[in-house]
């Protein structure tokens, strides 16, 4: 692209050239340096005196515009154009530079052919990059240092950082500022502010670079605050009555599960106690019942023909006495009774005197 501009304007400028070979004319005014912000529109001015043919502008070297003295401007960029003005024998020509970049900084130049009658000047572009702190209040207490941090990011070249209070600028030794490269030839910077508030102060970070018609700021509001400490105090207390009732919770828990194992190995062991008696219970009922059928298979039967001697008197049947006779003398004394149909009740009590009878009972 840049043969080609060149083989487009060597001709235009031989041929403007040549005629002016006898005429003197030169730069009476030449470009002057620039800052700019990217993105914005550098304009520098050319002055030549009159009699002039050709006049090139070069960016970094390299023709980027043209102006012709008998047709105009030749205009070969769309971002490269100018304006041309005429104020009595002298030709100003203005170069305007749109949207400029970071890659534009460099030499400018200005020719109309002569060696010595070249005049440049040096465009820088900067870029304005973000500016913060994190926290846009903070709230500290008596007695108490603390760090604010200032971070600028993306800016070319790297920003200028001063801290404000209030309106009245901080001491530098106050605070330290950190530059790094960052990402496509930007810098970034990180200032950190250190002291100890004694009231309520608004803190002001400044960026600052040539281009900027103001420094950037970012703010933070200091609050002093004296309650504070009381603040503290409180939830120092609160924190300590919460960790006491966690403990006496923890505690009663542990005695509450103590509690409910005992009442449950008590019951374990009375419900065993329990079974193991009724088993006991059980087995000396047998062996009672094994007991009782023992000792009536020993007794024998019950005579039921036995009639106490209280009632033989009156219930002697009349045909005893001849069938006594057959079964005994009368030296011995003995009484045959027949066996009642109705068993008698049995009587437990004694005579005083017993008289030995002997029973006979016939079945």
């Amino acid at each position: 692209m840049e043969s080609f501009q060149k083989s487009i304007l060597l001709p235009l400028i031989l041929t403007a050239a040549l005629p002016g070979l006898g005429f003197c004319y030169s730069i009476t005014k030449g470009p002057e340096n620039a800052t700019v912000l990217a993105g914005s529109e550098a304009r520098f001015n050319c002055t030549v005196s009159a009699g002039w043919k050709v006049l090139i502008w070069l960016s970094q070297g390299s023709p980027v515009l043209t102006v012709i003295s008998s047709q105009g401007s030749v205009e070969t960029t769309e971002r490269f154009t100018s304006h041309n003005y005429t104020t009595g024998d002298e030709f100003t020509s203005e170069l305007i530079i749109l949207n400029t970049q970071l890659s534009d900084s460099g030499r400018i130049e200005c020719s109309i052919q002569k060696p010595s009658e070249n005049n440049f000047a040096f465009l820088s572009v900067q870029v304005n990059g973000s500016l913060l702190i994190k926290n846009s209040t903070l709230t500290v207490r008596e007695n108490q240092t603390v760090e604010i941090v200032c971070e600028a990011l993306g800016w070319a070249p790297a920003p200028d950082i001063t801290w404000m209070t209030n309106d009245s600028l901080i001491d530098k030794s106050s605070y330290v500022t950190q530059q790094s490269p960052g990402s496509h030839g930007l810098h970034n910077a990180l200032s950190t502010l250190t002291l100890t508030p004694t009231d309520t102060e608004l803190l002001t970070c400044l960026a600052d670079i040539e281009a900027l018609p103001s420094p950037q700021n970012a703010t933070v509001t200091l609050i002093f605050d004296n309650s504070a400490t009381e603040n503290d105090y409180s939830e120092d207390s609160r924190s300590t009555w919460v960790i006491v009732l966690a403990v006496v919770l923890s505690f009663l828990g542990i005695v509450l599960l103590v509690v409910v194992i005992v009442v449950a190995v008590r019951c374990c062991l009375k419900r065993r106690g329990s079974t193991y008696q009724n088993e006991i219970r059980k087995v000396s009922a047998e062996k009672k019942k094994d007991g009782d059928l023992v000792n009536r298979q020993r007794n024998g039967s019950e005579n039921l023909g036995y009639i106490p001697e209280e009632l033989w008197n009156t219930e002697q049947s009349p045909g005893l006495p001849s069938m006594f006779s057959k079964f005994a003398s009368p030296d011995d004394n003995l009484q045959i009774t027949s066996v009642p149909k109705v068993r008698p009740q049995r009587r437990t009590d004694y005579l005083i005197s017993p008289k030995k009878i002997r029973n006979v009972t016939l079945v």
